[in-house]
């Protein structure tokens, strides 16, 4: 591995069109589909054909880099900025990412901050922020790519949403919006609840999430149990503001006391901001992320951010008016909390962009580990919203991920 990790283009990775034929379906390429897909190549499935399936252009899920088509100079990592370990042992696949150098300990300044605007350094109970911390090294994207590193071939299908599952003659059958069969697989795991969750009626216009209708069919006590937890799920969700800052200013932003600046829930309450992380960009510009509190992102739910993968997918009509007035809240926050350390900043200088993370933090209880295979069906799920240590987290998804490859692969011989 080169000193300088080279941040991978999503093209290179295996772009098949067409239906395709697998021994396991993937559905979502975040780390936890990435870890599962690592796990299972690792310890006794080499030859098996495994399709990933992703509505976003690479994989990474929450804890991606956001890249321009346009521009390849701009590379932010919008959602998850680092991750934690909250428990021991680590995770099988970090030692094989940290000796390839996909991973890395994260070294930057963390500070917390209080409604009064005083800062702290995190607690060893701090969420998401207890225990070593580590990031994708050339950007969080490189943590998922490193993982299908260790997979190898995969059949990946990057923009590309699945609206549809079926099952026949024991295989599963994923499909688009058109109806039309995109893959057929003997296996099939759910990295996300969107196809299973009553929640994705409000985002696809369902009767029913396709997961319960389909189990209306099939009559299975194990499929209905998981189902019916799944149903009980709750999550926050997120608005983030992206902006670009000139280089101009970015020497103001190098020298703060912090890169990534927590808020406490009197800070949350006070300025409705929920996490700020900040970081370089080529050219001497800087990047900076601002991701909202649970409140303020349930009060503007119905704003997408017209450039996410979801709003693209599904074709949804942008709502400019919206948008600009949440980003403009957003960023009113930020100069009322940057205040202290930096100037005011021209009204709407620069690049901004608005994300929305409508599942991006589930809430206890998860989805208890006894559910997360159902062998007689070969249906299983994975990912932070399975309840165990890291549960809500990264930590969460690779360990949801490793557990799951060791239930299909089933006790050694």
């Amino acid at each position: 591995m080169p000193d300088t990790l080279p941040s991978t283009p999503h093209s290179t990775l295996p772009q098949p069109s067409g239906p395709s034929r697998a021994g396991l379906a993937i559905i979502g390429a975040g780390v936890s589909a990435c870890t599962l897909a690592a796990q299972l190549r690792r310890n006794g499935q080499p030859g098996e054909a495994i399709s990933l399936w992703e509505a976003g252009r690479g994989p990474g899920g929450r804890a991606t880099t956001r890249r321009s088509r346009h521009d390849p100079s701009l590379a932010i990592d919008h959602g998850a900025s680092l991750f934690n370990l909250s428990s021991q042992p680590c995770p099988e696949v970090l030692p094989l990412l940290l000796e390839q150098r996909w991973v890395e300990p994260w070294t930057e300044p963390v500070a917390i901050l209080d409604s009064a605007g005083d800062l702290r350094a995190p607690r060893d109970d701090e969420w998401l922020l207890s225990g070593p911390c580590f990031r994708g090294r050339g950007g969080m994207e490189n943590l998922s790519q490193g993982l299908l590193s260790l997979a190898g071939e995969i059949d990946a299908h990057f923009d590309t949403l699945v609206r549809d599952i079926d099952r026949r003659q024991d295989r599963w059958l994923l499909k688009n919006a058109a109806g039309e069969i995109l893959s057929e697989a003997e296996s099939l795991v759910l990295t996300g609840t969107l196809l299973a969750h009553p929640r994705s009626r409000l985002t696809f216009g369902w009767p029913a999430p396709p997961l319960q209708v389909l189990a209306e069919r099939l009559r299975d006590p194990g499929l209905n149990h998981a189902l019916a937890a799944i149903a009980a799920l709750r999550f926050e969700a997120r608005s983030t503001l992206l902006l670009r800052i000139p280089a101009d200013e970015a020497r103001q932003w190098e020298a703060l006391p912090f890169r990534l600046l927590a808020f406490d829930p009197s800070a949350q309450q006070r300025w409705g901001l929920w996490r700020l992380f900040s970081q370089p960009l080529p050219r001497g510009e800087w990047a900076v992320v601002v991701h909202s509190s649970a409140t303020f992102a349930a009060e503007h739910l119905s704003v997408y951010g017209a450039r996410s993968a979801m709003a693209r997918q599904l074709g949804l009509p942008p709502r400019a008016e919206e948008e600009r007035l949440v980003m403009q809240a957003l960023a009113r926050s930020l100069d009322e909390v940057m205040a202290q350390w930096l100037p005011p900043r021209p009204s709407e200088r620069g690049e901004w962009q608005l994300m929305r993370w409508g599942a991006a933090f589930p809430l206890p209880r998860g989805l208890p580990q006894a559910l997360c295979w159902n062998s007689s069906l070969k249906l299983g799920f994975c990912g932070d919203f399975i309840d165990g240590p890291g549960f809500a987290g990264v930590e969460g998804a690779l360990r949801s991920a490793e557990a799951l490859a060791r239930r299909i692969l089933g006790p050694a011989e």
